[in-house]
């Protein structure tokens, strides 16, 4: 599954992701005060880098990362898929 620079950015809004601009965007999910995943992104433009690896950091399946992009998951069903995987 191909990520574009602006459908991260989006999905890091939607889920209410805590960034950072340095060298990457880091984006950390913080639930409770503990942080719970870690991403980052190039400044590149379009097609990101490393897709299979942020979606790993997401803790995301390629569908549900599919159901995030195309808007059908929103913060709720995203913590309650970390729940079911023991992260919460």
């Amino acid at each position: 599954m191909t990520i574009k620079d602006r459908e991260f950015d989006h999905l890091m809004d939607k889920f209410e992701f805590k960034v950072r601009d340095s060298g990457d965007l880091l984006a950390w999910f913080e639930v409770d005060g503990k942080i719970v995943t870690r991403t980052r992104r190039s400044h590149k433009r379009g097609d990101l880098p490393m897709q299979h690896s942020i979606r790993q950091q997401l803790k995301l399946s390629e569908e549900q990362l599919r159901q995030a992009i195309d808007c059908r998951l929103n913060r709720n069903d995203y913590i309650q898929i970390l729940r079911l995987k023991g992260l919460l």
